[in-house]
């Protein structure tokens, strides 16, 4: 015997549809505003880090310009005409004098650096930019703001950058696929990083660390470059490439004999090509980011492990550097070595 089932009638389908429009009519207008309020929140994060990159490198100007001239004014004028070259939010972020201060940065018992403005003798520079309503480039207008009340945007950021004294281990890559005009590229580079420091007006102690198969502590930090750059002229080209133990080595080297408590430590790491040997360098990239050791990672030619370099100097707050050719790389060492004195310390 069969069963008839009950079918849904047309007016059934009609009152069901008619339920469904007026709960869509009510959900639409929440849900636009959660989409523009998306896009907003994303402009909004964009925004903020332009600022924090156009403030951080305007410090950092105004601190090398103050560690070479001594002059506030010279150093104000570096960091409003940094400043001008970063755009935030499609403006070019611009400074008043007042946004910039000079004075000094000293640790305190905690270990935090602390600011005083006018404090003296000079080593700092603090910039504050904002993108406000009484800003030159006003508030920072929103795409869907009407929508929840909110019109503009209205970020500020603060940066301090000093200049002191540092301690820096140079690692480098001695291993086969350096041989031959690499090697002497780098040797030339290696030259121009220790003239360079001879130039500035901070206290520079340099050691040395290399490596190919294995890694080595060649030279203990010293403000006598002569022994660094003698040994770097002798370098041999051969072995594989041990990344990881190389930069234990460099740790070893910026923290060892003659490192001086109140000095920034500052590993300098160089390679050309792969690591294949031995502990992963991140590992040790994170043992230097917890004792403070900033890592500054440099890629030379086509065959380096450009990612990998990259990871290791995000892990310690160090910037990476990749030169293609000799001549890039002279350029790499050398704008190392002229920012080195200085550090963003808020």
């Amino acid at each position: 015997m069969r069963i008839a089932r009950p079918t849904r009638s047309g007016t059934d389908r009609r009152l069901r549809r008619g339920a469904i429009l007026p709960l869509v009519a009510l959900l639409l207008p929440v849900l636009i505003v959660m989409l523009g309020f998306s896009v907003d929140l994303a402009f909004m994060q964009t925004t903020r880090a332009e600022l924090r990159t156009a403030t951080d490198t305007a410090a950092r100007a105004g601190a090398i310009t103050l560690a070479e001239t001594e002059n506030q004014q010279d150093a104000r004028k570096a960091a409003m005409a940094m400043a001008q070259q970063n755009r935030v939010a499609n403006k070019p972020l611009i400074l008043r004098e007042s946004d910039v201060q000079i004075g000094r940065s000293e640790r305190n018992a905690a270990g935090k650096w602390v600011f005083v403005n006018g404090g003296t003798p000079w080593n700092s520079v603090r910039v504050t930019g904002d993108r406000t309503g009484t800003s030159s480039g006003g508030g920072v207008s929103l795409f869907f703001g009407t929508m929840y009340g909110v019109k503009d945007f209205e970020p500020t950021v603060t940066s301090i950058s000093t200049f002191m004294n540092v301690d820096i281990c140079l690692v480098l890559d001695r291993s086969g696929s350096m041989r031959g005009r690499k090697l002497r590229e780098l040797q030339d580079a290696v030259d121009v990083f220790l003239n360079e420091l001879e130039q500035t007006t901070s206290d520079e102690q340099v050691a040395l660390a290399s490596y190919s198969s294995s890694a080595s502590l060649d030279r203990n930090l010293s403000t006598n470059y002569g022994p660094v750059q003698k040994k770097v002229g002798r370098f041999d080209a051969n072995g594989l490439t041990a990344i990881g133990q190389a930069l234990q080595k460099g740790i070893e080297g910026v923290t060892g004999k003659n490192h001086r408590s109140l000095s920034a430590p500052i590993i300098v790491l160089m390679t050309d090509g792969n690591h294949n040997r031995g502990i992963e360098p991140i590992v040790p990239a994170r043992a230097a980011a917890s004792q403070d050791i900033v890592v500054h990672t440099i890629t030379f030619g086509r065959d380096a492990d450009i990612k990998r370099m990259t990871d290791v100097a995000d892990e310690t707050g160090g910037t990476h550097y990749h030169a293609s050719n000799g001549s890039e790389l002279v350029e790499v060492f050398r704008t190392i070595a002229r920012t080195l004195p200085t550090q963003l310390t808020e």
